[in-house]
């Protein structure tokens, strides 16, 4: 599939897998595994695909080359899903060398067993690859997400080579009925967004560069309206919330905690403030972090459990820690029959994080829900829509 002159897909389609890095839930649309060739006087391959795929990706590049040969392979990033091929390329085109960051060699022996040392091109920032008719500038990416990775871009076209960033779960053959954001939001807080600052870095060199298109390992090509992608991007990697919204996040043994939850999110909707909600024993958690960065504002509640807080209330409090939670407003409620400590132990885990605000006024529910707390809520909901 050719992406404009001189720049051709051949990357591949993941309808198997289930879970992508073994916890994102992907089993709906599936993932795809983005590889390109720039045909210029020389030839580059941008990336390989995850291991299942080689020998179709190897089919692809074929197509693509139409009898011509490779002389170059490009690394972005050594992830295994991006990386697996590299072996297997390097056998069957014994001439071509394989263009990296000096940290993806040390990975890729590793992986393989070996640097490939006499045929390896080391890049850094600034690094130009002259192909003829297309040229490549590397952009230096470390940590986003992982510490070798390197952007390039073809100044011809107008083509930046992101890696990982501007990626979203999806294979490309499955039409996305939310939209580009939706699950590349999902996909940008699970994996990358304890790397803001990093992101932040590289955002800066782009904004020097004049691109005309995005060319991700993982979902579509993007070039139309880049301006919405790259304020997306700036927005999320400053932390800075994308809407004004709350999302309830509950934990629940027999449902008085859920009915409290349910509640108090009815009553911030009839203050007309846009609410998610979310169960997290059952419901996806990567999109309740999706959905806690994105708003603004963020309600914990969870029942106390052996002194302390249910189990995957605090899996979620933990995961908001990992990736850098900052910047916004949160809200307890808590229940308990006898001893109710919940609101006081995520308080305690909440105060570590960077410019969180917890309010003092907390909803507490001491078996079924009664007047009392009736009015708790309605309270918290007046505070929490001022």
């Amino acid at each position: 599939m050719q992406i404009t002159e001189g720049i051709s897909y051949v990357g591949v389609n993941d309808h198997n897998i289930d879970l992508f890095e073994g916890q994102y839930d992907v089993r709906q649309n599936g993932m795809s595994y983005n590889s390109y060739v720039v045909l210029g006087q020389k030839i580059a391959v941008m990336d390989t695909v995850d291991g299942h795929f080689v020998e179709e990706w190897l089919g692809n590049l074929d197509a693509a080359l139409a009898g011509r040969t490779p002389d170059y392979l490009v690394v972005h990033h050594m992830e295994p899903d991006h990386s697996a091929g590299i072996a297997a390329f390097m056998e069957r085109y014994p001439a071509a060398q394989v263009v990296a960051s000096a940290p993806a060699f040390k990975m890729m022996k590793a992986y393989f067993g070996t640097d490939f040392a006499d045929r390896r091109v080391i890049a850094k920032e600034g690094f130009e690859l002259d192909l003829g008719g297309h040229e490549l500038t590397f952009v230096g990416a470390a940590n986003v997400h992982w510490p070798e990775v390197l952007f390039s871009y073809e100044s011809t076209t107008k083509t930046l080579f992101s890696a990982d960033g501007f990626g979203k779960f999806g294979a490309l053959d499955v039409e996305d009925p939310e939209g580009w954001a939706c699950e590349a939001r999902r996909y940008y807080f699970g994996i990358v967004g304890k790397f803001g600052r990093n992101v932040q870095a590289v955002l800066k060199k782009a904004a020097g560069l004049d691109i005309a298109r995005i060319c991700p390992l993982h979902g579509p090509v993007l070039d139309q309206n880049l301006g919405y992608y790259l304020d997306l991007y700036n927005t999320w990697s400053s932390y800075e919330p994308e809407d004004k919204g709350v999302t309830v996040a509950y934990a629940s043994v027999y449902g008085n905690t859920r009915q409290a939850a349910l509640e108090l999110a009815g009553a911030l909707e009839a203050r007309g403030q846009k609410v998610s909600v979310f169960d997290l024993a059952r419901d996806d958690m990567a999109e309740a972090v999706e959905d806690a960065f994105r708003y603004d504002r963020l309600v914990l509640a969870s029942v106390t459990y052996n002194g302390g807080i249910f189990p995957c209330m605090g899996t979620f409090i933990r995961t908001l820690a990992e990736h850098a939670y900052q910047n916004r407003t949160v809200a307890l409620v808590e229940s308990g029959t006898w001893a109710p400590t919940a609101a006081k132990v995520m308080r305690a885990q909440l105060e570590e994080m960077k410019d969180v605000a917890v309010l003092e006024q907390v909803v507490t529910v001491r078996g079924a829900l009664d007047d009392a707390t009736h009015a708790q809520i309605a309270a918290l909901a007046d505070e929490l829509s001022k």
